[in-house]
């Protein structure tokens, strides 16, 4: 009866859909191909070809806070989890804990439910007294709880039509040869039968642990990590994942001031590490888990220590790891010849905040000299751009578009050093300048200052241009920056980015700028959230909408989308109308500034204006989409959206028709994207309605939607478009990589002079403001 609870409990804990979840995610990944064993995954995105698969779930996962029953929604979870990537085609074990929890709990229930029985009996009333629960030994409750841990298990994995074997074992087990290889032979024919064998150390026949005991030479079982190691590697696996209930291994005990959890961790390592207690429930510890994973890894098999007991992560920690995510702690014998992305940005945070504190004409002089090296190394730079060219054409793998955002030329290195040099001019007043002054009291003056933002992480596509022209920005504004750049521009960004720390090391400050050359994932850059402050994405709306999405924990400044609108309006000119519109689509379709939907209003059909727009477009190639009102008006039409909210990215562009410039502001704010948005009309009144009511980041008056750019704005270049409704909007420049802070100065003030006893009085008195430079305060 008790059991029976229990499993009704684990079917409401699985989400309704939970098969269905399954049996998609499980479809939509290949099965890995199996490899030869022997050697460990160096990286974590070589995870995704682990084929076989230990799942070590510690003590304080399976059971709940007070230790008295198993924690049914995440051993819910975890199993939905090892079901779906049983069903992709891998081989999964699970060591589990939970038997002598579950067990405490149901002789606990009856020895209640016999107490109560006999003192009813024996008072002759059915009233509960207070009574003291013996102390129950370890491994009667092990035998008490190990068949209804077993059929809970099985409860669940058969919502997932996925059979389940029991294993117990015992150290015996493993060091009698003959009984080693039975247990080896049953799992390997379990595994051919795809079963998922679940194994637990038979704790009902088990002595008492030795809790203290050293991990050496042939590994015990005295605890489940030891388990979980000794299995994996008798079985070969490629993978054993740990779950417990810390994120990882942090270099000094959790909960400290300066732990840092490791992301990595490398044999010979263990110097380094200083221990904390043991976890709640268990006799392992992080120290015993180390070991045995460094053992694991010795014999061949990767490690990733995790937590399985975070109620955010739980439900996906298993497949994130084995889909290469930055999830608790990699054990690697593979060490990384330059600095992993942490350190980088580090480097980058302390270098960062020295270029801040540079005169503006150190920070001018540094983008000087790289504008220089950009003409005096442009052989170089064209060099390595050629070879990143000529593969992206090899493997055919981007498009005309992107292929020529990826090209250079010496033309587009002039106009990059140019666009430096105006940087170089705007960067003399921007870190520092004030903002505002006031005079709060006698003698107590407050300013508002502009500072640098701090790190910036900045996520590129195709565009080796953007190195140089972010890079100068975030010097100008006393930023670090560390740069992420497409695989298709490797050689031009490292060429590029060893220019910019060349210009740096003029005055000291090499390491503000860090290119990103290891294997990281946009995704796991995105988990920085301590590290990073702001994320910049220039690059596809897809790209943008994956960081948005990834970057719970810090901002991101940009643009998912650019669908920008034309519209036409009744009293236009022609000539304005054809040029607008045709600048607008085909200069450079794959802009996220480019027209994408045409807006005109009814009594320009059938006219000559339209039909000579219409002809336009065809003569460009622009493929046509209607509208549902345009397609109406039409006998024969071209084929009808789908959407009104498509960026086409290309030679195509809707068209719809509209009654009025009110209607074609209401349609552009229900399917615009705020981007830039363009009316074309003679007629003053409206244009002014138009740029009034329309709370795009960018709003023309015949002109061009290609306008919207940094370079054409004066700003020298651009980090990129936002669309947000906070901080920068429109073409960012240095303005946008700048925030503030508050300076107060005083002669020893106090808020107790302000009270009502006090004599001093507030004035809020505006003073005149003051360009304050690092080192030195001048007033106006």
């Amino acid at each position: 009866m008790y059991l029976q609870k229990m499993f009704s409990c684990s079917q409401l804990l699985a989400r309704p859909n939970a098969l269905q979840t399954f049996r998609r995610a499980a479809s939509q990944s290949k099965m890995p191909l199996a490899r030869a064993h022997g050697k460990s995954f160096g990286h974590r995105s070589e995870l995704r070809q682990a084929k076989r698969i230990v799942v070590k779930l510690g003590s304080a996962v399976v059971t709940r806070g007070d230790e008295c029953g198993l924690a049914l929604g995440r051993l819910a979870s975890i199993v939905e989890q090892v079901a779906v990537l049983q069903n992709q085609g891998r081989e999964m074990m699970i060591v589990t804990s939970g038997a002598v929890a579950f067990g405490k709990q149901r002789l606990r229930h009856e020895i209640l439910l016999s107490q109560s029985v006999r003192q009813a009996l024996h008072s002759g009333q059915n009233q509960l007294k207070d009574m003291s629960l013996p102390v129950l030994e370890a491994r009667a409750c092990a035998a008490a709880g190990q068949s209804g841990l077993m059929a809970l298990y099985e409860a669940m994995f058969t919502q997932y039509s996925t059979c389940t074997a029991q294993i117990l074992v015992t150290n015996l087990d493993f060091h009698d040869d003959q009984k080693r290889r039975n247990l080896n032979s049953t799992l390997h024919e379990l595994l051919r039968m795809n079963i998922v064998p679940i194994i637990n150390t038979n704790d009902a026949v088990v002595p008492p642990p030795e809790p203290n005991s050293d991990l050496q030479g042939v590994i015990s079982i005295k605890d489940n990590d030891s388990l979980a190691a000794r299995l994996a590697v008798e079985m070969r696996a490629d993978l054993l994942i740990a779950l417990s209930d810390v994120e990882g291994l942090y270099d000094s005990p959790p909960g400290s001031d300066d732990a840092k959890l490791l992301d990595t961790f490398y044999p010979g390592d263990q110097h380094s590490i200083t221990y904390g207690t043991k976890s709640r429930v268990g006799i392992g510890g992080m120290e015993a888990k180390v070991k045995a994973a460094l053992w694991a890894l010795q014999g061949g098999t990767s490690v990733v220590i995790a937590n399985g007991t975070h109620p955010k992560v739980t439900g996906h920690v298993i497949t994130d790891i084995v889909e290469g995510k930055k999830v608790g702690t990699f054990f690697s014998e593979v060490k990384p010849a330059g600095p992993t992305v942490e350190q980088q940005t580090e480097m980058a945070r302390s270098a960062g905040r020295t270029l801040a504190s540079l005169e503006p004409e150190q920070r001018s002089d540094i983008i000087c000299a790289l504008a220089d090296l950009l003409t005096e190394r442009k052989d170089e730079i064209l060099s390595a751009n050629k070879k990143d060219v000529e593969h992206a054409v090899s493997t055919g793998r981007l498009s005309p578009a992107m292929l020529k955002r990826l090209s250079l030329s010496s033309s587009k290195l002039n106009s990059l050093s140019i666009g430096l040099r105006q940087i170089a001019v705007s960067s003399q007043d921007s870190v520092g300048r004030v903002l505002r002054r006031t005079r709060v009291a006698n003698n107590l003056e407050l300013e508002q200052i502009t500072v640098p933002i701090g790190v910036l992480l900045v996520i590129f596509e195709s565009r080796p241009d953007c190195l140089p022209q972010v890079s100068a920005l975030a010097i100008a504004s006393g930023n670090a920056l560390l740069l992420k750049g497409g695989k298709e521009a490797a050689n031009t960004n490292r060429i590029l980015h060893e220019l910019a720390q060349e210009a740096l090391s003029i005055h000291g400050v090499k390491d503000a700028i860090q290119l990103v050359s290891t294997r990281e994932e946009v995704e796991d850059l995105c988990r920085l959230e301590k590290m990073i402050d702001l994320i910049i994405p220039r690059g596809s709306s897809q790209l943008v909408r994956d960081i948005q999405r990834a970057a719970k924990g810090i901002p991101v400044l940009g643009h998912s989308e650019g669908i920008c609108h034309v519209y036409v309006d009744h009293e236009a000119s022609v000539d304005k109308a054809i040029k607008i519109v045709q600048d607008s689509k085909c200069d450079y379709p794959a802009a996220c500034n480019a027209m994408e939907t045409l807006l005109v209003h009814r009594d320009l059909l059938r006219t000559p204006m339209f039909d000579q727009i219409i002809d336009m477009l065809r003569t460009e190639h622009v493929k046509i989409h209607a509208g549902p009102k345009f397609a109406s008006y039409l006998t024969f039409s071209p084929s009808e959206v789908k959407s009104l909210r498509t960026e086409y990215g290309d030679l195509e562009c809707c068209i719809e028709v509209v009654d009025s410039m009110q209607e074609a502001i209401d349609h552009i704010h229900k399917y615009g994207s705020s981007h830039t948005d363009v009316i074309v009309t003679e007629n003053e009144d409206t244009a002014e309605q138009f740029l009034q009511q329309l709370d795009s980041a960018c709003v023309f008056w015949n002109a061009s939607s290609r306008f919207a750019d940094g370079y054409r704005f004066g700003l020298g270049a651009e980090v990129g478009i936002s669309t947000a409704r906070i901080h920068a909007r429109g073409p960012v420049g240095l303005e946008g990589l700048l925030t503030t802070k508050w300076v107060l100065r005083g002669e020893g003030h106090t808020v107790a002079d302000f009270s009502e006893q006090g004599s001093m009085t507030y004035l809020h008195e505006n003073l005149p403001v003051a360009q304050v430079l690092p080192g030195r305060r001048t007033t106006s």
